[in-house]
């Protein structure tokens, strides 16, 4: 049988693949750049910091409740009389009023406290979604270069039965074979044609999934990085995520608010003292000035304020067993990333073995079938034999290399920082800076101006 060795299609598979992730190629997109832009591109990541800017202004509102309102009015009023049409009245008078909580037994206090935990849990809320953006960036770089290899491997496979086709098609008029061997080599070329356009296919998916991910369809990608540095056992992973994974840092913020939260619900129970200016001026000149001091205090509302305090206890309670929940999720996640990666490497391994044998296993057949001892289909199931295990071998490799970056967000260290990729970050704490004691002035509002033109906001 006439037919193309499989050194010259393993070399050809390998030279297209060569072609788009050449990591010499002058305008080849590496690993990192396609992180940075994830991260510079990501609307995700925009919403989230919209969210924590809110909740920064959380603060700023709580803070303003222990500062005096201020309120000016105007009223003018006109009384007919129909009778009297000399008694119509007209008055007019312009008011300005003063009102400050002067003692609350610390409500107002400890609402800021509250909010100031609510802005750190948020902080940690946006540093997980940093590590989702980034995993998602990088699930997309593998899925384009493996989908790419499989592509060029079923597009070279998809020529050698084609020279096979018409080898086998020259033998039949010749004599030499049936047109049962016709058959099943145009049956395997068919195969091949629906593998690779399924392969073509899912190298589409792939590429819209990596727009979506990184903002910008891949070109040409460079080799992926080494193995980034992990921790030597599992109980270090596990360690690390449960003492720095942002999920943990989040819940930890929540369980300190909800212990706050039952604070100020007993507080609100206590009087409030309140304080009131008000200057006013009515026509013809007469000016009214008055003070006032007032202390009021909830006696009796239903079993209202019992029933909060209360539900604040049973939210600490959540808040509490949350916690314990996350770190034994945390650490159930760590050790299921770490033994995936030793999945991935025995299967690589076993891949290799594989590939090696199915190669063998082709050229052995390949030989004999000159020879008479083997059928066309046997030649066939051995060269689909080699190509699933390329083709699983291929997965496997792109899946170590999501593993290895799966561990690391498992712990808690998939952010930019952690991946010194060495680029400008967001600063949470900007904006907080900026509006934490509620700026009012118009050197505190130029001062927020320039915040946000630093954090890209016009």
């Amino acid at each position: 049988m006439t037919r193309k060795t499989l050194k010259p299609f393993v070399f050809a598979a390998m030279a297209a693949v060569g072609l788009l992730t050449a990591p010499l190629a002058a305008n080849a997109e590496s690993l990192a750049d396609a992180l940075v832009s994830a991260y510079r591109n990501s609307n995700l990541l925009e919403q989230n910091r919209a969210t924590l800017r809110a909740a920064d202004e959380d603060v700023a509102t709580a803070v303003a409740a222990l500062r005096p309102v201020l309120q000016w009015s105007a009223d003018y009023s006109y009384t007919k009389a129909d009778q009297y049409p000399t008694a119509d009245r007209r008055s007019a008078a312009l008011t300005l009023a003063a009102q400050m909580t002067l003692f609350d037994f610390g409500r107002n206090r400890l609402a800021i406290d509250m909010q100031k935990e609510a802005v750190l849990a948020t902080r940690e809320a946006l540093r997980s979604i940093e590590q989702d953006v980034l995993l998602s960036a990088i699930s997309a770089y593998t899925s384009v270069k493996s989908t790419a290899e499989q592509v060029s491997i079923n597009d070279n496979s998809v020529r050698v039965l084609s020279e096979e086709l018409k080898a086998t098609q020259d033998r039949f008029d010749v004599g030499e074979v049936t047109k049962t061997d016709v058959s099943l080599a145009e049956a395997q070329l068919a195969s091949a044609r629906a593998s690779l356009a399924a392969a073509r296919g899912n190298y589409q998916i792939a590429r819209e999934a990596y727009k979506a991910a990184v903002g910008h369809y891949p070109t040409s990608l460079a080799a992926l990085p080494k193995a980034p540095k992990l921790p030597k056992s599992l109980a270090e992973a596990q360690s690390t995520a449960q003492r720095n994974h942002p999920a943990i840092k989040q819940v930890q913020h929540n369980v300190t608010l909800a212990e706050l939260g039952i604070k100020a619900a007993a507080a609100e129970r206590l009087p409030e003292v309140t304080g009131s200016l008000a200057l006013k001026n009515a026509e013809a000149g007469v000016t009214t000035q008055s003070a006032g001091v007032e202390l009021t205090q909830t006696i009796y509302a239903g079993g209202a304020l019992s029933a909060a305090h209360r539900q604040a206890i049973a939210g600490r309670d959540k808040a509490r067993a949350t916690l314990q929940q996350t770190a034994v999720e945390l650490a159930q996640g760590a050790a299921q990333a770490w033994s995936l990666i030793d999945v991935y490497r025995a299967q690589i391994r076993a891949y290799d073995e594989q590939v090696q044998a199915a190669r063998i296993a082709y050229q052995g057949v390949k030989e004999e079938a000159t020879l008479g001892a083997r059928t066309t289909l046997d030649v066939l199931d051995a060269e689909q034999d080699l190509l699933d295990a390329q083709a699983a071998r291929i997965d496997a490799e792109a899946q170590l290399q999501v593993g290895y970056y799966q561990l690391l967000s498992a712990m808690g260290l998939l952010t930019v920082e952690d991946l010194k990729l060495g680029i400008p970050t967001y600063d949470p704490a900007a904006y907080y800076n900026a509006v934490r004691n509620a700026p009012s002035t118009s050197v505190q509002g130029q001062s927020l101006d320039r915040v946000l033109r630093t954090i890209g906001k016009p």
